[in-house]
């Protein structure tokens, strides 16, 4: 994929929500993986959607990483995406599944590195953001006709609106930046209603329930929801389409002593099992580096200039932060 087919040259974007619930609870427990001997490996799954739902599909691959490295390998469920970040920044999660915005986050304050990245049943590595909305809400046909975005951010003071949770890439990052900055409107001062339904499972039952008027998802989630859910899934219409996004990245601790991440390197890029897999909605992982999300990194930045450049009067602190974002942009786009 190329990086300009994702964000503009010009694009600068934003906003890094981390939730800190589990803090406290997480800092006692503090151990740095290089200075003790590894007994048992924590991977980290991000919620998006229900524990219930997740388990069955990640427990096999858990397995059988535990039976390749050799160490035992424990599953660690959080019900935000937080949750797996703090989790790792604190030494409690080694290993873990990310999408492209809750790892900058957690590279950034967890000393979270990537090191794979999954490939599409398709064989892709990107997917897609949607807003969605419910097949029988009259709105429905006027937003499709209009498109999405353009009929959200016209009505948006009739209607009302969900995140998935807010370091979620295609739940929050892509749409914010694409449908709201781009267009210098501000999510939380237009709609009716607008709330964080914490995962995609959860937006896409609000929008199948006649809960909410529009919500965002991803094509994989929905796919997904098909599966687990297909009287749902007919209920849904997508409304709009972004552009394409760098396919999840797995991260482990950089910390980690050495040989341990070579275990790691060459069962991901090694694993082929179909009937493990597919239910992952994965063909394969091949090797990957930091810089691959830098897309994600720039988008980031981004929506935080753009906010910035909305406001009627800037600061002089505005301006400082201002200019520090355009350098780091800058410095980016020439790595």
């Amino acid at each position: 994929m190329k990086r300009r087919s994702f964000i503009e040259s010009s694009a600068l974007f934003g906003a890094s929500l981390v939730g800190t619930q589990i803090i406290s609870t997480l800092n006692n427990n503090w151990i740095e993986p290089a200075q003790a001997q590894l007994k048992e490996l924590n991977f980290g799954v991000i919620s998006t959607e229900s524990q219930a739902n997740q388990k069955p599909l990640w427990e096999p691959f858990i397995a059988a990483l535990s039976k390749s490295i050799g160490i035992p390998v424990k599953a660690f469920y959080a019900t935000q995406y937080a949750g797996v970040i703090e989790a790792m920044r604190f030494g409690q999660v080694h290993i873990a599944w990310y999408g492209g915005k809750s790892y900058i986050e957690a590279a950034r304050i967890a000393n979270a590195e990537a090191f794979a990245q999954t490939i599409a049943t398709d064989g892709s590595k990107g997917y897609y953001s949607h807003l969605i909305a419910n097949k029988n809400n009259p709105i429905t046909a006027a937003a499709k006709r209009q498109g999405g975005d353009k009929y959200v951010l016209q009505n948006a003071a009739k209607l009302t609106f969900a995140f998935n949770d807010p370091n979620s890439t295609s739940g929050f990052l892509v749409p914010s930046y694409y449908v709201f900055a781009k267009n210098k409107v501000d999510p939380k001062k237009i709609f009716k209603r607008l709330i964080f339904s914490g995962s995609h499972e959860a937006t896409a039952l609000a929008i199948a329930n006649n809960q909410i008027d529009i919500a965002t998802n991803n094509n994989e989630s929905l796919e997904r929801l098909g599966k687990t859910n297909p009287s749902a899934r007919q209920k849904i219409e997508i409304i709009w389409t972004s552009p394409i996004i760098p396919s999840d990245p797995i991260a482990y601790r950089k910390d980690l002593p050495q040989d341990v991440k070579n275990k790691l390197r060459n069962f991901f890029y090694n694993f082929k099992d179909k009937k493990i897999l597919e239910p992952l909605q994965w063909s394969a992982l091949v090797p990957a580096n930091d810089k691959t999300w830098n897309p994600i990194r720039e988008l980031d930045i981004a929506k935080q200039v753009l906010d910035l450049e909305s406001k009627p009067n800037l600061s002089s602190a505005d301006k400082k932060k201002l200019n520090d974002l355009n350098n780091q942009l800058r410095a980016l786009q020439s790595n």
